[in-house]
């Protein structure tokens, strides 16, 4: 019996969320007093996740998998699963696991728990906390299937190094016909996106128009930020769909997300609360966003957002 990860990767670099479910699995298999395998698909190197606890890497490695796709990528993992006799899988919350991990959990006949926060509060039953209400609240889940798989949360249990001699070694895996294909991919170049983003900038209609998204866009610059914005602002065609945030656009959980001339409708904070410190900028004292946030300023982005640009980049020349 293991504990199976799977360190997700683009264009066969790992991000931070990589190494934080190999870290949650380290110590579930702890817990378990089991060992840990972790597996990569197409990933170039493997050996920088022996700092996170990974004992044994099993690499993927095939062109048909270049191109996502998560009836695949679920065939794949499903294989590897069985190979090495997983009974807990532990996955990751981008937007390619979160397609995979249903279909995973219906080839293993796996219960399956998202969005979950903490270790294992108990291993017999085995108990995980999760967010729950649109990350408003948490539920102590019990999964009660002899195989089950863990959707670890976004930047909820941290990074964490404990170093091992691992090893890696490959695996042939089956590729299953999928009946989908990928005609185009189009990716943005050149910008920090929501999804790797330590930091995130969102701006709403209070910016009254896209000629003055510059002053959002250069104070993304100066943080180091991605850029996002508010479902109306999208709608209205200000700004693209793909930086639209909330419960119906793109889930945030960064370390700091900065909200300008966002009121802070329920739909909004329902997707962005899972941010560590979140600031908001906006002239309505009564505005919902301020009983959420950690930090507020109440005035005029036009006067606030340049100051603010001004002395964060007095304070990096210094």
């Amino acid at each position: 019996m293991s504990v199976l990860v799977f360190a997700d990767s683009t264009e066969g670099k790992f991000k931070k969320s990589a190494f934080e479910v190999v870290s949650y699995g380290k110590k579930v298999a702890d817990q378990l007093g089991s060992n840990v395998v972790v597996v990569t698909i197409n990933a170039n190197s493997t050996e920088e996740l022996y700092t996170y606890g990974a004992e044994k890497v099993v690499s993927v490695k095939n062109d048909s998998l270049s191109i996502f796709n998560a009836k695949e990528y679920a065939s794949v993992l499903k294989q590897v699963a069985d190979a090495e006799g997983s009974s807990v899988i532990i996955l990751g919350s981008s937007i390619d696991v979160l397609h995979v991990a249903p279909l995973l959990a219906v080839a293993l006949d796996a219960g399956y728990a998202s969005n979950v926060v903490a270790l294992p509060s108990s291993t017999s039953p085995f108990t995980v906390k999760r967010k729950a209400f649109s990350n408003k609240g948490f539920s102590n889940t019990v999964i009660s299937t002899d195989k089950k798989i863990i959707g670890v949360a976004k930047n909820s249990y941290g990074v964490h190094e404990n170093a091992v001699s691992g090893t890696t070694e490959t695996f042939e895996a089956s590729i299953a016909e999928s009946g989908v294909k990928s005609e185009k991919i189009d990716k943005v170049t050149g910008q920090v996106t929501i999804a790797d983003a330590e930091i995130v900038v969102s701006a709403g209609r209070g910016l009254k128009g896209p000629e003055n998204w510059g002053m959002i866009e250069e104070l993304a610059d100066v943080l180091g930020a991605a850029t996002a914005c508010s479902k109306p602002v999208s709608d209205l065609g200000w700004r693209p769909h793909g930086e639209h945030v909330g419960q119906t656009g793109k889930p945030v959980a960064s370390n700091l997300y900065i909200a300008i001339g966002i009121s802070g409708a329920i739909q909004h904070l329902a997707g962005i609360n899972a941010s560590k410190v979140k600031v908001v900028i906006n002239t309505d004292p009564e505005a919902p966003f301020f009983k959420a946030a950690d930090y507020g300023i109440v005035g005029d982005a036009f006067e606030v957002v340049p100051k603010l640009i001004e002395k964060l980049k007095a304070f990096k020349q210094a």
